[in-house]
């Protein structure tokens, strides 16, 4: 798979299911409702939501009461439903795996111990809005020239700063221009049915 940007290569995580024990006591779930669960925004790591992104790469790492029958239909029903899109030069991102043992859980921890989780890890294109979010907080307190004083007092350049606020507002339009560009050769597509 080639990529023409290498810098784009932040992953993504989230993890499913995340429930509290009152919960679990009375649901189970199914290896296909999991998969779908880790695609939603509260599942996230990161406050983004993935389904504004396109994918280039997505890894489904199941553990527990998992069989590859179900990881295959809960995978074939995202990509026949195009719940998530992929860019053009990774069609078939997915890769899986399954830990047939247990999930293991923290004694006396928030999260209820279930029979199966996933946990997946992708590059999208959604990434750009947590890059979005950084610098806007970074102008805000940039421009207030807030804790600048100590960088520069432990020997940091201010010119430092703009560059890498220049070098994060290019990964940012790198992000974008993927899911662009993806966009339109399908339109492109379209028109040639």
């Amino acid at each position: 798979m080639f990529i023409p940007y290498p810098r784009i290569h932040f992953m993504l995580s989230s993890y499913a299911p995340a429930i509290s024990a009152e919960k679990a006591s009375h649901e189970q779930f199914s290896v296909a409702e999991i998969t779908n669960t880790a695609f939603e925004p509260s599942s996230m790591m990161a406050k983004c939501d993935q389904r504004h992104g396109k994918y280039m790469a997505c890894c489904l790492m199941y553990r527990g009461d998992v069989v590859t029958k179900d990881v295959n239909a809960a995978v074939a029903t995202i990509k026949t439903k195009r719940t998530i899109q992929f860019v053009d030069r990774c069609p078939n991102g997915f890769k899986c795996g399954i830990n047939y043992q247990p999930p293991t859980m923290i004694p006396g921890g928030d999260l209820a111990k279930v029979k199966s989780v996933v946990c997946m890890i992708s590059n999208s294109t959604s990434v750009a809005e947590v890059f979005s979010r950084i610098d806007h907080k970074f102008d805000l307190m940039y421009a207030k020239r807030a804790y600048v004083h100590w960088y520069v007092g432990e020997g940091m350049e201010e010119g430092e700063f703009s560059e890498a606020r220049e070098d994060l507002a290019a990964l940012e339009k790198d992000y974008e221009e993927v899911g662009a560009e993806s966009g339109e050769n399908e339109d492109e597509d379209e028109g040639d049915y």
